[in-house]
């Protein structure tokens, strides 16, 4: 399956969540298929979406906290799964996108074809573990997710196939202020 197609999958399936995406490609296509308040587009820095949506999950426990990442930048904050288990907030779904590569930088290669995350996350204290190679398994256990107690997380494995999308137009200091109100709109 192409990664838009999982990630329109996705959104089709949010009602109330918030969503932060990681840089890249994964937030281009998000923007374009769901641009909404509540997702934050994680803009030039890597790794980062997990420990984002963490710490938001962690301060709003009423709200649910969908976090889609790529391999490439899970790959590079893999101790962040450990806090997540450890923490283990029961809103908190974590989405990995994998195509085996760093698309965004060009195209190279990362070590997720022979890491299993969904094994690595199950180990770190993340029960709700899956793997996922299909549409059909993302939406069911996606909403499965969404209707559960967390943390979860999905190893979605993706083709490694690029949909022309544009960027994401609005500025990085716009997407924080909406995304705050949103969470500040929150009811206690």
């Amino acid at each position: 399956m192409r990664r838009y197609d999982a990630i329109k999958v996705i959104a089709t399936c949010l009602t109330n969540e918030f969503v932060i995406s990681c840089n890249g490609m994964i937030s281009r296509e998000l923007f374009t298929i769901k641009d909404q308040e509540k997702n934050f587009y994680m803009l030039g820095s890597m790794g980062l979406a997990p420990a984002i949506g963490l710490g938001v999950s962690l301060a709003k426990p009423n709200a649910k906290i969908v976090i889609l990442a790529g391999d490439g930048n899970t790959l590079m904050s893999l101790g962040t799964l450990a806090t997540i288990g450890k923490t283990s907030p029961k809103n908190f779904i974590f989405v990995v996108l994998d195509n085996e590569c760093h698309e965004s930088t060009g195209g190279q290669q990362t070590s997720s074809s022979i890491t299993e995350l969904h094994i690595i996350a199950r180990s770190s204290g993340i029960k709700n573990s899956k793997y996922v190679n299909s549409v059909t398994t993302l939406k069911k256990h996606f909403v499965e997710a969404l209707s559960s107690e967390g943390p979860s997380f999905l190893h979605v494995k993706v083709d490694n196939v690029r949909v022309d999308v544009p960027r994401v137009s609005i500025e990085p200091t716009e997407i924080t202020k909406r995304f705050v109100n949103a969470l500040i709109a929150l009811p206690r």
